[in-house]
């Protein structure tokens, strides 16, 4: 899987991932400093799950409605950063197929995966 992670998530879970053989875009990387319009536009573009900590994209998510190829959300705060990467990392194994096409949010419990409704390539 692809994913476009941003420069909220812990630098753990994108070394995880990448040992899992995901294909991953990390921000901070490439272009540290970009607006969350960028990073969430790179990631449509990349036809990419977008992986952030910032609640913020949940805004441009839904209320303005911008076409994304997924978005997980990751809530573990005072967590250690291993335990993070190991969380996550079995999260996306676990729900890989579902978390396409939606907005999946990882807490240390629980994954909530709400599919977004199907939206015309056109729209933004």
């Amino acid at each position: 899987m692809t994913f476009v992670v941003d420069e909220s998530v812990d630098k753990q879970i994108v070394d995880d991932l990448r040992t899992a053989n995901h294909t991953i875009l990390f921000v901070a990387e490439n272009s540290p400093g970009s607006t969350d319009d960028e990073v969430l536009t790179l990631s449509r573009k990349r036809n990419a799950v977008l992986l952030t900590a910032d609640k913020d994209f949940g805004e441009l998510v839904f209320r303005q409605q911008r076409t994304n190829a997924g978005v997980v959300l990751i809530r573990l705060a005072g967590i250690s950063a291993e335990r993070k990467a190991k969380l996550v990392t079995n999260a996306i194994f676990q729900h890989e197929h579902e978390i396409v096409g939606s907005f999946a949010v990882i807490s240390a419990h629980t994954v909530r995966i709400r599919k977004r409704h199907s939206q015309s390539p056109y729209d933004r």
